[in-house]
């Protein structure tokens, strides 16, 4: 007994014309990338490069795989733009910033409040960040403001992002990092596990940038979902000091030994300066002055 052949109805039919409407629909957003595919008929059988490009068209079914290196040397000379939002306080630190780079670009956010004086706010033009990389300038600088730009924080990366940067300059609560008794609260911890719960974007983790956090060891605060990046503003104090004409006549004071174990490696040129707070017997607090000048020890008491 001979089987008899069942014959596909997809057998002569070629499905390479419906690879292009498939591929294009809502990849405008994506970033660069590259796609090598086979398409393949009874009749036919052909391999094409698929490059996705973000512009108007961007699916493009390339015959000859050697153009694409020639797009992708093309796309490489486009910098990265940049979306760079910001909190009212630092619109013009915002403005100086982008001033400096024609790969960032500003946007706007609306700051309203309700009668009752909560926030009330508006991301400007926000299905054109899709795709986007997306910065915030963030400025802690009271308890009232934290809110609303948590509000902003926690919404941008749900914008479909290519990926999300908080920028803030001070961690306000960075002095209150430990605890001397029972009872004491490290408000530290308490705003890194807040930072901690941002949602992640397409790109992965928030990275979130601080300068010149009170102590380096407030990293192990932060939780897995964010990466913090510790920056600090020292370098450019080292350049602005070697401008002034007196530059061979400076001497750094650090207000505590702690901000002297902070920043001294980064300032070890220069001759120190370091105060001491003690408590005599009546319990009458002095100020001590410890002056070193790296061959010599000076004690003054103030």
């Amino acid at each position: 007994m001979t089987a008899t052949p069942v014959s596909s109805p997809y057998r002569n039919l070629d499905f390479s014309a419906r690879v292009r409407p498939l591929l294009a629909e809502r990849w405008q957003t994506l970033p660069l990338k590259q796609i090598c595919c086979e398409l393949k008929s009874l009749a036919n059988s052909q391999k094409r490069a698929v490059e996705c490009l973000s512009d108007p068209d961007p699916i493009r079914i390339i015959q000859n795989p050697k153009s694409l290196s020639m797009a992708l040397n093309t796309s490489a000379k486009n910098p990265k733009k940049v979306c760079l939002f910001y909190s009212a306080e630092t619109r013009a630190l915002a403005e100086r910033v982008a001033a400096e780079s024609d790969a960032i670009e500003l946007r706007s956010i609306t700051w309203r409040t309700f009668e009752d004086g909560f926030p009330n706010l508006f991301i400007s033009n926000a299905p054109g960040i899709r795709g986007q990389h997306v910065a915030f300038l963030a400025s802690f600088s009271s308890p009232g403001v934290i809110f609303e730009q948590l509000s902003i924080i926690y919404a941008l990366p749900k914008l479909f992002v290519a990926s999300f940067t908080l920028v803030l300059p001070f961690f306000p609560t960075g002095t209150s990092e430990r605890m001397e008794e029972e009872g004491d609260v490290a408000t530290a911890f308490t705003l890194a596990r807040i930072l901690s719960n941002i949602p992640i974007s397409r790109g992965g983790p928030t990275s979130l940038v601080i300068f010149d956090i009170h102590a380096l060891q407030e990293r192990f605060y932060f939780g897995d979902n964010i990466l913090p990046c510790f920056e600090s503003g020292v370098p450019l104090l080292m350049n602005r000091l070697q401008q002034l004409p007196d530059s061979d006549n400076i001497s750094i004071a650090f207000p505590d030994d702690g901000a002297w174990k902070r920043f001294h490696k980064q300032l070890q040129h220069f001759p120190v300066l370091i105060c001491r707070l003690f408590v005599q017997k009546f319990g009458k607090a002095t100020n001590e002055l410890y002056a070193s000048r790296r061959e010599t020890l000076e004690d003054v008491m103030l």
